[in-house]
């Protein structure tokens, strides 16, 4: 971008997912808390619900924004990654930022990135920092009542972890981003249990009591009060609220926002009229969601790692009893360590599996997606490409003319189908934090 000459949102994108291999990815906050000084601390004399987890964590934000909405908030939302539109990350009452606002942004915050750079390169902004800033100076300006923050990584090191919320909450506990996080429930529950605050009241989701065990010892040592899902609803699923969103799974994540909201007590006048009305109108695309296509059935399915995988198995197992049959299933994942229980998962109960490869660097190939299903399957598998499955926006040629299509796996594939199927056009740069 030249000095002076307000860039177009092509060069804006381009710059901000640039980001990503000039400065790497970074974790910790101190580089994020400079970025916020620079900007007279946004993160500051704001409301926010702060929100961590291996999975669910999205969901949860989504029916805690739909439960605000309900009871009457002005409500902000912080999300990654994106499904088509970058955008898509930062909303102001489900509104996401347009691409007029993210060009504006990117020409206000540059200047401030590069001047923080000249005295140590490190200190430069990295890519979610920049989309951390932006959904902070967004809530401000539009004067938020509440915003929900959902941690891009792990937790303690998260740029998100800079503010001081009215209320923590974790949702879940796998083993996903060992590599990052840890190799053991213990150890990824601390890492979560980082955003914790001082006095501040602590959420949790259905969580393994290993996990659980670590994040009660933080909020203790901390003083913050701790409410368990487990404790308020029991074992059972039959115990839990309902939601729109389908799924046993999104049942425990109703149960973690009703336990939230209540919890959140007087002050925001959530009533239980609310919660009800909130939860029955979640919207929140790419889990379990049903799509008409001409006649057919498609269901798009963000289950990416082993403890979605799980999920996976009860959805699938439901659909084959209500419909009959065994569905087509096309998917693509990132590594073999999420690949491997998801493949197995999917050669229990599909008739037939197409492979793709996700337009991701750490897309695992179809070669060794093949590699990973089970000698004892005797469905068909087909290496292909979406181009090829999805010709245009009302057509599938997988399976037959009445087969039901279920799209699974990475969260990039589901963007990258909807973009075939919709209107809008996708960015074609989906990155995970």
């Amino acid at each position: 971008m030249a000095l002076g000459v307000t860039p177009d949102y092509t060069a804006v994108t381009s710059y901000l997912f640039g980001l990503k291999s000039t400065h790497g990815l970074k974790f910790g906050i101190d580089r994020m808390r400079l970025f916020a000084a620079a900007l007279d601390h946004p993160e500051q004399r704001q409301s926010f619900i702060h929100v961590a987890g291996t999975n669910g964590k999205g969901s949860v934000v989504a029916m805690l924004d739909a439960i605000l909405h309900a009871a009457g908030w002005h409500t902000g939302m912080y999300t990654s990654p994106h499904l088509v539109k970058l955008g898509e990350r930062v909303q102001v009452d489900r509104t996401p930022l347009t691409e007029d606002e993210i060009t504006a942004y990117v020409t206000e915050l540059r200047p401030i990135a590069e001047t923080l750079a000249k005295g140590n390169p490190d200190d430069h902004p990295s890519f979610f920092e920049f989309m951390t800033a932006m959904a902070l100076l967004q809530f401000r300006r539009r004067q938020c009542d509440i915003a929900l923050l959902e941690v891009g990584l792990g937790g303690r090191l998260d740029a998100t972890n800079i503010i001081t919320p009215e209320i923590t909450v974790i949702t879940s506990i796998g083993m996903d981003h060992c590599e990052m996080l840890g190799t053991t429930y213990a150890a990824i529950a601390g890492e979560k249990a980082g955003i914790i605050k001082q006095g501040i009241p602590v959420v949790v989701g259905r969580v393994p009591p290993e996990a659980e065990t670590v994040i009660r010892a933080r909020a203790a040592e901390l003083g913050s009060p701790l409410r368990s899902v487990r404790e308020e609803f029991g074992e059972e699923v039959t115990h839990y609220p309902h939601t729109n969103l389908e799924g046993d799974y999104q049942r425990w994540n109703a149960a973690t926002a009703t336990l939230t909201a209540r919890v959140l007590g007087e002050r925001w006048r959530i009533t239980e009229q609310a919660i009800v009305d909130g939860l029955t109108h979640v919207d929140w695309p790419g889990r379990w969601q049903r799509v008409k296509l001409g006649n057919r059935l498609l269901i798009l399915d963000a289950s990416h790692n082993p403890e979605g995988a799980e999920v996976l198995e009860s959805n699938l197992r439901s659909l084959v009893a209500e419909t009959g049959r065994k569905p087509v299933v096309i998917t693509g994942v990132l590594g073999t360590v999420r690949a491997r229980p998801l493949l197995a998962t999917i050669a229990q109960h599909a008739s037939a599996i197409h492979l793709v490869v996700p337009h991701q660097p750490r897309a695992t190939s179809q070669s060794d997606l093949a590699a990973l299903i089970p000698a004892e399957y005797k469905g068909t598998v087909t290496h292909t490409d979406l181009p090829s499955l999805f010709p245009s926006a009302d057509q599938c040629t997988a399976g037959e003319a009445d087969d039901v299509i279920v799209v699974t796996g990475s969260i990039y594939l589901i963007g990258e189908v909807m973009t075939l199927l919709g209107p809008q056009v996708g960015e074609g740069h989906l990155q995970d934090f």
